[in-house]
């Protein structure tokens, strides 16, 4: 597996990923997709001041982990890897190419939000240097209408 800087073609790769993974619930989207409409958002985060990478299997994209400004000098972080390509560095590799670039940049912080039992992404965002700052408690309703916990990590840059 490789891991590249994405472009904007590579938008629709990254929903179709979305799309693929969110019936597992371990994202904040949640099926449908709107394949499209995500597509579009990712070509507008490539062509703008955000950026991202694709993890990449067989030439085909089987994750991406994208950075999105949040406020001046913190940058919010997004990922998903389809089930076929996790559990072989690819997670971790993506992290790493994010975090270089927030260092190589003005970024002086990365931060997300994961759902409390999604060990395995929590044990991925520890192992690179995140921290937990805070629970958002009950924070997310869900289409059916339960209420989700986010906690938010977050790693220094500078």
């Amino acid at each position: 597996m490789d891991v590249r800087r994405a472009v904007v073609g590579d938008a629709e790769a990254m929903a179709g990923v979305v799309a693929a993974v969110a019936p597992e619930d371990r994202l904040g989207a949640q099926p449908p997709v709107d394949v499209e409409a995500r597509a579009a958002g990712f070509r507008d985060l490539l062509a703008g001041e955000g950026a991202a990478w694709v993890l990449v299997d067989g030439g085909a994209v089987v994750g991406y982990l994208s950075l999105t400004p949040r406020t001046r000098g913190v940058l919010g972080l997004g990922m998903a890897i389809l089930a076929a390509g996790r559990g072989r560095g690819g997670g971790r590799a993506l992290v790493d190419a994010a975090l270089g670039f927030a260092r190589a940049g003005e970024a002086h912080k990365v931060d997300l939000e994961v759902w409390p039992d999604n060990a395995r992404a929590i044990a991925l965002y520890s192992a690179t240097g995140f921290v937990v700052e805070g629970l958002r408690d009950r924070h997310y309703r869900r289409a059916d209408g339960t209420l989700r916990s986010s906690l938010i990590m977050a790693c220094r840059t500078d």
